[in-house]
């Protein structure tokens, strides 16, 4: 898929804000120790992904009834939706220099009903022209993401006879729409009702 940034210029999508806080300790702090494991970019994203994908469940796989939407507290909590996870793997990504993006797929029931807006990432190694998508979701049965650089291997494929649909658009902040039912959400059953189901 062709990703369309919202800037030619990948600042944007190394910068830090509220969301994507890669200037506080507990990221920085996580990514040092990723980085020393690994000592490249390519390695260094592979184990960035992996830590969030698998350390992190998702919270409507572990029942976690809270709402999390800052990376850091993604980090601290080890829970979050989705938009969450991708906020954490962007952040760690960003905190050792590596572009990276946000996503989104509107995604439905297998008979095309209860419509909702998935998050995933898209980063862009050193030496590299293109964006690749990524998803940190956390895999289960049915679900197997991968560190795919070349063709990829995401959580979810779009379904277009269902009325799914793959968004191009790079975000270099959360869509408002994601951030709004993360932050507007006291819980997990809140935040189900809150979820937008397209953008």
């Amino acid at each position: 898929m062709q990703l369309i940034p919202q800037s030619p210029d990948v600042r944007p999508y190394l910068a830090a804000d509220e969301v994507i806080d890669h200037g506080h300790p507990l990221v920085r702090e996580t990514a040092d120790a990723l980085w020393t494991a690994t000592g490249d970019a390519y390695s260094y994203a592979k184990a960035a992904f992996e830590f969030v994908r698998d350390t992190i469940p998702h919270s409507g796989d572990s029942g976690d009834l809270r709402v999390s939407w800052r990376a850091s507290d993604v980090l601290r909590t080890r829970n979050g939706i989705c938009y969450a996870k991708s906020h954490a793997l962007a952040a760690l990504l960003r905190a050792k220099g590596i572009p990276a993006g946000l996503c989104y797929q509107r995604l439905a029931d297998d008979d095309g009903s209860n419509p909702a807006v998935h998050g995933l990432i898209a980063l862009r190694l050193p030496g590299t022209a293109e964006w690749a998508r990524l998803d940190p979701r956390g895999n289960k049965p049915g679900v197997d993401a991968q560190f795919a650089l070349d063709t990829e291997q995401l959580a979810f494929p779009v379904r277009p006879e269902l009325g799914e649909v793959d968004y191009p658009e790079l975000h270099a902040v959360p869509h408002p729409a994601a951030l709004a039912a993360l932050k507007e959400s006291a819980d997990r059953p809140e935040l189900w009702r809150n979820l937008p189901t397209a953008l």
